[in-house]
């Protein structure tokens, strides 16, 4: 079963990554990725019980399964509202779901710290001028339409927030 939450966890970063690219490619995330990610959540799941010795400890610890929904729900509440006041997109609130199912109860201080981080390191480089030798490159042609539009395609930053927040314990173990 431990092969199989890996290879979970690896479709979720591709799944996480593909999210991110759409949302700067046309701030849009769509539905079937949020989608899929939950559902990949949910085999998670059913191999972390599956393998695990201890159920109740798995379901309803705050480090476990519960703790992990209640993050997913505290996050999509918090995503829903933002999109209410019109602060961020539909697709970047229900980004907030799978986010919150994967980082965990944990997870949410961290993720909160980089993504406040993130943000404010995205607003200033979307400030700085765009090299000329580059400007001509497709990438940094959307960054200039990004700006032009004053449209943050928030799901990148959020992504890479909760990717980092995932690396954390590998981080912290290679570094002992």
């Amino acid at each position: 079963m431990p092969q199989m939450i890996d290879v979970i966890s690896s479709l979720s970063v591709f799944l996480f990554l593909y999210a991110a690219w759409t949302d700067f490619r046309t701030w849009k995330i769509p539905n079937t990725i949020v989608l899929a990610l939950v559902a990949l959540y949910a085999l998670r799941t059913v191999a972390v019980i599956l393998s695990s010795q201890d159920v109740g400890a798995a379901l309803f610890a705050s480090s476990g399964i519960g703790g992990d929904v209640g993050a997913g729900l505290l996050m999509f509440a918090l995503g829903v509202a933002l999109w209410a006041f019109r602060l961020f997109g539909a697709g970047d609130a229900k980004l907030f779901l799978p986010i919150g199912l994967f980082i965990g109860w944990h997870g949410m201080l961290p993720f909160s710290f980089l993504l406040l981080v993130l943000g404010v390191v995205t607003l200033l480089v979307l400030r700085l001028p765009v090299p000329l030798p580059v400007a001509h490159l497709a990438f940094f042609m959307r960054v200039e339409e990004i700006r032009a539009s004053r449209k943050v395609p928030y799901g990148v930053v959020m992504v890479f927030a909760a990717l980092l927040t995932l690396a954390l314990p590998i981080i912290r173990q290679q570094l002992r």
